[in-house]
């Protein structure tokens, strides 16, 4: 417990509405943190911790209808990356066990520039058994956008890269919410199994609020695994596997997983936000991470997506 108490625990604030001390200081640890821990914990910042706490009872809500309901949801196009995705879909990649759970994904409402991005930016699915889900959702999606747009502003000081890097590379991004159900576990689920296999996520970085309970372990640069929580007024934000690729393994992509609970009757909620640039983006080496050569070459982000998608079973989303 020692090595998580050394995580920085930062506060967003500071960067938005501080001095430019505050803001340097504020991007010099977010860079460390995720260097070198891979997550850091924002313990202010623009999503309204009541909103999330509302959308726990909204997700909650859905994930207790008859599974014929929530079938009516699953969008087969683009490997799942809008409504709902039933129990035993996902695994991590390389497993052979699924993932223990089911999720409902939601995206970008509005499109900036439809005629370039709509073809890869589904429309939205929302459950009419649940009263204000739409309304809740969208509100919590814009806050997240937002708290995941500013913790980029504050990384691209420290990369040195131009002030508009990536809120360009943000505009119409594919963005997701994935409100995530692990239920009790039951008899038939595979020995193996657990409620999420250890991976990385594909996208630049995460933002998750607090879960329901705990289970969430994160593995640090020294290939120890630590268990993470935050309160209800907090985030953790991790890096992904596109931010790990711009940056030529500078910041690695952090390693996490979901482990199963001692009490197998116990249910599990979270909802992490999923950053993703806009589909036409080339993820390509920042200059001031070259090093001694670029690790990988460049690849168009909805590619990479669609590759990865592919890895972890969502294109046989049905």
């Amino acid at each position: 417990m020692d090595a998580i108490r050394k995580v920085p625990e930062l506060s967003l604030m500071s960067f938005v509405n501080g001095t430019t001390n505050d803001k340097v200081k504020f991007t010099n640890e977010l860079f460390r943190g995720l260097k070198d821990y891979g997550f850091i914990v924002l313990v202010d910042h623009p999503v309204d911790y009541k909103l999330t706490s509302k959308a726990y009872d909204l997700v909650h809500e859905f994930f207790q209808l008859p599974e014929a309901t929530k079938r009516q949801y699953i969008c087969k196009e683009g490997g799942g990356q809008r409504g709902y995705t039933a129990f035993g879909v996902e695994h991590a990649k390389n497993s052979q066990y699924p993932d223990l759970k089911e999720f409902w994904h939601v995206g970008r409402e509005t499109i900036k520039d439809p005629a370039r991005f709509k073809k890869h930016l589904p429309d939205n699915l929302w459950p009419t058994e649940v009263a204000e889900f739409k309304d809740v959702m969208l509100k919590l999606y814009d806050g997240m956008d937002t708290t995941s747009t500013l913790i980029l502003d504050s990384l691209g000081m420290a990369l040195d890269v131009p002030q508009n890097y990536f809120r360009d590379m943000l505009s119409d991004g594919n963005s997701i919410i994935r409100a995530i159900h692990y239920p009790p576990l039951g008899p038939a689920a595979p020995k193996n199994a657990v409620r999420a296999a250890a991976h990385e996520d594909i996208n630049l970085i995460t933002c998750m609020v607090g879960a329901t309970s705990a289970g969430l372990e994160l593995l640090d640069r020294d290939g120890k695994w630590l268990p993470v929580s935050c309160n209800d007024r907090q985030l953790v934000i991790d890096s992904g596997d596109m931010l790990s690729r711009i940056t030529n393994e500078v910041i690695p992509a952090t390693t996490h997983r979901v482990v199963n609970p001692d009490d197998a009757t116990s249910n599990r909620y979270s909802m992490p936000f999923f950053t993703h640039p806009n589909p036409d983006t080339m993820l390509t080496c920042i200059p001031s991470c070259r090093g001694a050569g670029e690790k990988y070459e460049p690849i168009n982000a909805h590619d990479w997506l669609m590759q990865r998608i592919k890895d972890i079973g969502l294109n046989k989303n049905k």
